[in-house]
């Protein structure tokens, strides 16, 4: 039996495409919401996005766009016709939330902007993630990860000094706006049932990730100062370092005092005070390193972390491959993972509990939808457009 969902008398139309977007909406069904996801004829281009399920590059086989839109009906519909605009009028009549992520003005020039739907629906929330936000000089400008990254500062702190900056790996950036967009979505909801007024939630993936730099900022704005990268030797400690079977990182701190951490390298020479002194250790981090990766070539990395956490209390983590995470004990067992069953991939074990709630848990229901699965269950069922009526609109090429 399916426990009753947070946002269980909510429903929302998702037109956003990518991953910051449908990620938002995804998060509002897995909580309970009934969501709409509502594609151009050729399908969000989310679909087209690798990898594949068995590398068949198939508009169904994108595990993109099938983990990001879990919990979701789906169906088709021309919003660049006057018609197909009509009809998504009728649907914002009828629901709460619309999840979108054009460019700023495009819904405004097809008549579908926040001022005309809030006339149809005046408790409607319209949540827009776009990469700049809807105002400022920027705001048209196109965007893409790596210009997040960018953009945002959090490149100019990534890498080591004698290089050029890096961009950290995968599409951060579209995941954390989604989350933001999915909680703030929430809020501007709860306020609905004070005011009875909906409201036009502005995210931009910028902010998000500017948002992140915590210290950065305040460094440069308080003292003038700039962090900077780290440096290009002597930083081993404290950042990503080799053992005999991958990867791990150690920082001082975590309830260790500075012997338990010698005695887990079990060198004596790291007593010495230019070692066991912060400062001292700073200007001597070349040789620390050396003394660090002698101590760590041969062991391994789970049984570093073993020891590590439960024997000395170290601040310590392993770097875990893609095979690490899918049998990680802890993510197991939080039930972090859900088996999905699709129609046509078949069943999947996809990541999917962002966070537990005891009593109105994220729960999977339904995979994500095959490109108009559900045009004839919206269409007549919400709406009451008969069979005849759908074929003219697939005809007019509308649906």
């Amino acid at each position: 039996m399916i426990a009753p969902g947070a946002l269980e008398d909510i429903k929302v139309l998702d037109i956003s495409q990518g991953i910051a977007g449908p990620f938002a909406a995804k998060i509002l069904g897995d909580f309970g919401a009934d969501v709409i996801k509502i594609e151009p004829l050729t399908g969000d281009y989310g679909r087209t996005m690798a990898p594949f399920h068995k590398d068949d590059p198939d508009i169904e086989k994108s595990l993109f766009f099938l983990l990001l839109n879990l919990n979701k009906r789906g169906i088709t519909l021309n919003l660049e016709t006057s018609t197909g605009q009509k009809i998504f009028k009728e649907l914002v009549a009828q629901c709460d939330v619309v999840v979108e992520s054009f460019e700023p003005g495009y819904l405004d020039s097809l008549g579908l902007g926040y001022a005309e739907l809030e006339k149809i629906n005046p408790k409607i929330v319209l949540t827009s993630i776009t990469w700049f936000g809807q105002t400022g000089p920027y705001s048209n400008y196109k965007g893409e990860e790596i210009v997040a990254y960018a953009m945002s500062g959090i490149m100019s702190i990534s890498g080591t000094a004698d290089r050029e900056p890096l961009k950290h790996g995968g599409f951060q950036s579209q995941y954390e706006s989604g989350i933001n967009g999915a909680l703030s979505t929430a809020f501007t909801l709860l306020m609905r049932d004070f005011t009875n007024e909906g409201q036009h939630v502005d995210v931009s993936i910028q902010e998000v990730v500017n948002s992140t730099l915590v210290v950065n900022q305040p460094f440069y704005s308080w003292t003038g100062a700039v962090q900077g990268r780290r440096r290009s030797e002597g930083a081993g400690f404290g950042n990503v370092m080799p053992c005999a079977d991958g990867y791990f990182i150690s920082q001082p701190g975590g309830g260790a005092t500075w012997d338990d951490i010698v005695d887990f390298y079990g060198n004596e020479v790291l007593r010495e005070e230019k070692f066991a002194n912060a400062e001292e250790r700073v200007q001597n981090g070349v040789e620390f390193d050396q003394v660090l990766t002698e101590a760590t070539k041969d062991r391994k990395m789970h049984e570093m972390f073993k020891s590590a956490s439960e024997d000395y209390r170290m601040l310590f983590g392993i770097v875990q491959t893609p095979e690490d995470l899918a049998n990680c004990p802890q993510l197991e067992a939080r039930n972090f993972y859900e088996e999905v069953d699709h129609p046509v991939i078949g069943k999947i074990k996809v990541p999917f509990r962002l966070f537990n709630m005891s009593e109105t848990p994220s729960q999977y229901r339904i995979p994500s939808p095959t490109l108009g699965q559900h045009n004839v269950e919206v269409y007549t069922e919400t709406l009451n457009y008969s069979k005849e009526d759908l074929v003219k609109l697939r005809e007019l090429e509308i649906i």
